[in-house]
């Protein structure tokens, strides 16, 4: 029966985690569940054998474990603070787009586009993102040149 629930938590964890992958926000939420149900399945089949109870009285030595269920306990109020916190981001993303998938930043963008091409075949619009010079040397931040985006300059009322 042991071995059983050890599979079962694994594969809550594998399936959660496959979900966890997943570019909606739907399926992330769902995963994280599944993962914490599986974390909560294996915290609690640490704790060995169920025994007597404290209370009862009796040999000191057949008492039942407190700690994993402490654990498990706890795991479950952290569980559901974060499955609320995904939820919250989930619903705000919903009222802005009306779409629960997760689409790549415009910084995530730019780096995926700069890594896939060569230093030949960079323009010149694409110097700017670029950390090195033509010759391959780091260049040199100057104070007032980091951004040319008015969004990112906090003195022109952008969110910087």
């Amino acid at each position: 029966m042991t071995l059983l629930l050890v599979v079962v938590a694994g594969l809550l964890c594998s399936c959660g985690t496959y979900l966890l992958l997943g570019r909606q926000l739907s399926r992330v939420v769902i995963g994280v569940g599944l993962i914490g149900h599986g974390a909560n399945l294996l915290l609690l089949l640490s704790g060995g054998d169920g025994g007597n109870p404290a209370f009862a009285g009796g040999d000191a030595d057949r008492f039942a474990d407190p700690l994993p269920q402490a654990f498990v306990l706890t795991s479950i109020v952290i569980t559901f603070g974060v499955i609320a916190f995904l939820l919250t981001l989930a619903y705000r993303s919903w009222l802005l787009t009306s779409n629960d998938e997760v689409e790549n930043d415009v910084g995530d963008r730019l780096a995926e586009r700069n890594s896939s091409r060569t230093g030949s075949e960079r323009t010149a619009g694409d110097r700017n993102t670029d950390d090195r010079t033509a010759d391959g040397r780091v260049r040199e931040s100057v104070a007032g040149s980091a951004s040319d985006d008015p969004a990112g300059d906090p003195a022109s009322g952008g969110r910087g």
